[in-house]
């Protein structure tokens, strides 16, 4: 038998067979809303990164609503449809309810049990003992995903580790901060530094503003469009943001570094660029002339699908309407495996039109100087993720999940045990399921840390039961952004079930291994009260207000000839990267051809839709309402060939053969008839999610072929391709 087989949690809880009304128990016996007692709750939005601010009102101890903080400059007051939809985690039906662990059962498979929660603790503090003492501390990972990470990050630095890996830096975001890191020496942050409000140009390449519902990007985005603002959109795909602009560039998938080469020939060509811009503030320049000047946009056409004359009209559109000229750098960069070099090719052109530090372009971030709780400092781990990566990805400067994982298979692995908060890694990290029951049959330990019963949990040796955040304390928002703030996440509800706070969770733990120091506190209510009297305010004047802003002390934009030093090697703005050369890579922006696609086969887009964050919130009973399943997007040509109409179901089958769970068709001219396009986070397999279990189809489990980005380790997850299995010939199959 393996150490651990993959076991469902629907294995121990003696689910209902049927699917449970999407409608709250008891609905019918509450009061009209606004006829009892109301109380108001500061918290910060968990759906998804942004972390908007807002209250959740309650009435006469039913949850009622959750609205934006008017004082939250951040969110502008204003929730999402995921932000509104937040009761709905903490009304879920098929939340985890109590400790989990993992045992043999009498007919000798294993199976999961109940167990209370010192039983559960104390199982998981002998075991991460035991890999101290017979590997050392450094030994143990965390694979994270959200603020409430932070509460595991200082358990595991007090025990001796230091790999904390969250997925979204190499499944998302990883080459745009790495690439305008080696540029601009400081990367785009999180929220984006963009000023889109500002803008008299944005070009948007492959980014689904609109579609990802990142609210405040969104916000600034329709108040651009209000202004006026001319909107360039490249995208294989009729996206919402594309219907809104000026110019859709109907690229061919892969291709856009190409384009973007081509760009930067047309406004060098033409003297176009921010001539004083570049000179005062760049270096390079002359490299950067030189290797473009091999990419007019006629040789851009031949790779791209795209006219000439549109490329060079929408370069004169940019130049035209420069600095207040955005080039989006995208959030989700993780595409062909040159990731990086195509992030860096959107930071150059930035430049070329002078739009870091400047209105319309990029501001200046800043946040509230908070100082840490006073804690002990914390041992010196014997080894940090390096140990995960060896010389690969000499660029990243975060662990690679990928890697991580790969270093936890074997029983001479670096890593014997991990912690996994808030990630379901199934359905998160590409091609990876092979591997993850690989590295759990190797490792000495698993812990999941969640509020629903994930596939990931499946892995797990104990799964601990999360508390919603709408029923915890969590560290406090203190995002970089236009204007310095903080926000407060408080609980408005008891915990339910037998589920706990995070923070709590943590310290228990560290008291079990001895290290109480690293949790002096009682509650962690007293570490927020702290930190908020050492900048003038107070756990009780937040509790009032939700939000505390706080006044600008440095510039948001670059002054009228100032002199300024960027943190690179250079000084300057660097668009030749002596760093990439220095270690094997090109120093400036190469195009290569993305992989051919099979005959009857077609490119497998995807992206996001905006009633779901991922697979995280599709089970949420309200959110559910609004988009159960998703769809499969082909064009009407390719929908002829295969016989297809809208609302068939098919499945389909990736280039190495891997078939897809049943999806419906959607025929629209939104598409060409190169590909085919799908939101993520759907065709769960885990019964117990009892809402969204079987319905749509995962795409990430159709990535198994990914383009690894040597600079830092992103994996690109766009080459891969599709075709199509009827159901029918499926089933007789």
């Amino acid at each position: 038998m393996d150490r651990r087989e993959f076991i469902k949690v629907s294995g121990v809880t003696a689910a209902a067979a049927t699917v449970p009304s999407i409608f709250l128990s008891g609905c019918s016996t509450q009061p009209n809303p606004g006829e009892g007692e109301v109380t108001a709750t500061p918290t910060v939005c968990d759906i998804c990164f942004w972390k908007c601010a807002g209250h959740v009102y309650v009435e006469d101890s039913v949850p009622w609503k959750i609205i934006g903080n008017d004082e939250d400059l951040h969110s502008n007051g204003r929730l999402c449809t995921r932000g509104t939809g937040g009761l709905g985690a903490y009304q879920d039906k098929d939340r985890l309810k109590m400790p989990l662990v993992r045992t043999v059962g009498p007919n000798g498979q294993q199976i999961f049990r109940e167990a209370s929660w010192d039983e559960a603790l104390d199982i998981i503090a002998k075991r991460m003992q035991k890999i101290a003492d017979e590997h050392g501390a450094d030994r143990v990972a965390l694979l994270n995903h959200g603020a409430g990470a932070s509460h595991f990050k200082n358990l595991l630095r007090g025990y001796g580790s230091a790999t904390f890996s969250a997925p979204s830096y190499a499944q998302c975001r990883g080459p745009r901060e790495v690439a305008f890191q080696l540029t601009y020496g400081e990367g785009v942050g999180s929220p984006d530094r963009t000023d889109m409000e500002h803008s008299r140009c944005i070009v948007l390449i492959g980014s689904h503003i609109g579609e990802n519902l990142h609210n405040g990007q969104v916000q600034t985005l329709t108040r651009a469009l209000e202004n006026g603002v001319s909107l360039i959109t490249v995208d294989p795909r009729f996206s919402v943001a594309a219907s809104k602009s000026q110019h859709w560039l109907p690229i061919r998938p892969g291709t856009d570094v190409a384009l973007l080469l081509a760009w930067m020939n047309v406004l060098i060509s033409e003297g176009l660029y921010d001539k004083a811009y570049v000179e005062q503030y760049a270096m390079g320049f002359e490299q950067l002339a030189a290797h473009v000047r091999q990419f007019p946009p006629e040789w851009a056409y031949l790779q791209t699908g795209l006219e000439p004359e549109l490329i060079r009209e929408t370069a004169r559109e940019m130049a035209k309407n420069a600095p207040a000229t955005l080039v989006h750098p995208g959030r989700h960069t993780t595409w062909y495996g040159d990731d990086t070099q195509r992030e860096r090719a959107i930071a150059i052109l930035n430049t070329l039109l002078g739009s870091w530090g400047r209105p319309g372009g990029f501001y200046i971030q800043e946040k509230v100087k908070l100082p840490n709780y006073p804690l002990p400092d914390y041992p010196k781990p014997k080894s940090t993720f390096k140990a995960a990566h060896g010389d690969d990805y000499p660029f990243a400067t975060q662990p690679v999940s990928n890697a991580v994982i790969d270093a936890s298979i074997g029983d001479d692995a670096h890593y014997k045990g991990w912690l996994v908060y808030g990630t379901n890694l199934p359905m998160t990290i590409p091609g990876v399921r092979p591997k993850l029951r690989q590295a759990a049959d190797s490792l000495d330990l698993i812990v999941v840390i969640d509020t629903m019963p994930a596939e990931v949990t499946g892995y797990a040796d104990v799964i601990l039961p999360e508390c919603t955040y709408l029923e915890r304390y969590d560290e406090l928002r203190n995002a970089a952004e236009r204007e310095p703030s903080l926000a407060l996440r408080m609980p408005a509800f008891k915990p339910r079930h037998d589920s706990k706070p995070g923070w709590w969770i943590a310290k228990q733990l560290g008291e079990r291994l001895g290290l109480q120091k690293y949790f002096p506190w009682n509650d962690y209510s007293e570490v927020l009260d702290w930190q908020l009297k050492q900048v003038g305010s107070s756990l009780d004047e937040m509790q009032q207000i939700g939000v505390k802003n706080f006044p600008r002390k440095t510039p948001k934009y670059f002054q009228a000839g100032e002199a300024r030093r960027f943190n690179t090697p250079s000084g300057k703005i660097e668009l030749y990267s002596q760093r990439l050369a220095d270690r094997g890579f090109d120093p400036l922006p190469v195009y290569k051809r993305p992989p051919e696609r099979p005959d009857n086969y077609y490119h497998l887009n995807y992206g996001r839709m905006p009633a779901h964050t991922f697979s995280r919130t599709t089970n949420n009973p309200l959110l559910f309402q609004l988009a159960p399943e998703n769809t499969l997007w082909i064009n009407s040509l390719v929908a002829r060939q295969w016989k297809l109409k809208t609302g068939d179901s098919v499945r389909m089958q990736n280039q190495d053969g891997i078939v897809s769970k049943s999806i419906r068709v959607r025929v629209t001219e939104r598409i060409g008839p190169d590909s085919v396009f799908m939101a993520h986070g759907f065709g769960h397999s885990a019964k117990q999610l009892r809402l969204t279990n079987g319905l749509g189809a995962d795409d990430s489990a159709l990535m198994t072929n990914v383009l690894i980005d040597p600079i830092m380790g992103a994996t690109g997850m766009r080459g891969n391709f599709v075709t199509f299995v009827k159901n029918s010939e499926q089933e007789h199959a």
